[in-house]
């Protein structure tokens, strides 16, 4: 089946670049990713004294004839990602304004791209979906099934209602045991606060979080020439008004909003990154993929 949010040109051209976690991952499965738990990969980790019963064939000898005193080279262990994507299909992500994307069709090419991406790198990629009413999960699996599963749900999505971010993050955040890449796709228009408490919850569990913020560029610019009724996607409730009269307080509230959403973010380390619809989706998941590179803790 051919997908719409899927560019083979993109892939391959992104396919060289490896998407790794920025904090220690736990697995069953040798890979790429550091571990909380020492191992025997091949970055050396730290010295620690000789204890009856270790592997003797990692005393480190030049230590002993420095020090006279038996020594163990302990080494990162090397794991396997589990990346789990968020995704906010509530109405709201369902708008779009001139030639531009909708903001669930924006968030289906990032979610796809990457899901792609970990997966082929022997990886495990997994999809939640949620607002109100439905909370579609796909469990994280590096399954060469698990791709067609995330991509025929990503196909299927239409988003409706109020959003439903803010207890699936909680839910993720109880049933995901392992620590795990969570990688959230949504306009956040919810309560900060709620927000601020998902979040501290999946770092409480000591999950790397990486946050994806989409606006629509009229969401952001506010150009109207004259008076609108503007409708709340998800609760249906409208208002009209003369925008020219409402712009400043508008664009104060958006600017304190943005504030709010980023501290939120910041405060727990999270990987955070504001996007318009009309950017280069391409550049955007390169950078995010290069960027982690620099940024492990």
């Amino acid at each position: 089946m051919k997908y719409d949010f899927l560019d083979t040109e993109v892939l391959a051209r992104l396919g060289a670049i490896p998407l790794e976690s920025r904090t220690p991952m736990i697995g069953n499965v040798a890979g790429r990713h550091r571990s909380p738990h020492r191992g025997s990969s091949v970055e050396f980790a730290e010295y620690r004294k000789y204890v009856p019963g270790d592997d003797t064939r990692r005393l480190d000898w030049k230590a002993y004839a420095r020090s006279d005193r038996y020594y163990i080279k302990e080494f990162e262990a090397d794991t396997n990602l589990r990346a789990y994507f968020v995704l906010d299909s509530s109405a709201s992500m369902n708008f779009s304004s001139a030639e531009h994307p909708t903001k669930i069709d924006f968030a289906r090419r990032i979610a796809a791209t990457l899901s792609y991406l970990i997966v082929n790198q022997g990886d495990s990629a997994g999809l939640s979906c949620c607002n109100e009413k439905i909370h579609l999960e796909i469990p994280p699996s590096r399954r060469a099934a698990q791709l067609q599963a995330i991509f025929d749900s990503l196909q299927d999505l239409e988003p409706q209602g109020e959003t439903g971010l803010i207890p699936a993050l909680h839910q993720i955040a109880e049933k995901t045991q392992q620590r795990a890449l969570i990688i959230i796709l949504s306009d956040l228009f919810v309560d900060t606060e709620e927000l601020g408490d998902a979040l501290q919850h999946l770092r409480f569990r000591k999950h790397d979080v990486a946050m994806f913020h989409l606006l629509d560029p009229q969401e952001v610019d506010f150009h109207f020439q004259r008076p609108h009724r503007f409708v709340d996607l998800e609760d249906g409730t409208t208002i009209v008004a003369e925008p020219q009269l409402i712009a400043d307080e508008y664009h104060a509230a958006l600017r304190e909003f943005l504030e709010n959403v980023e501290k939120k973010c910041h405060d727990i380390h999270a990987d955070y990154h504001l996007f318009q619809t009309s950017a280069d989706y391409e550049e955007i998941v390169s950078n995010f993929i290069t960027s982690r590179l620099t940024k492990k803790r």
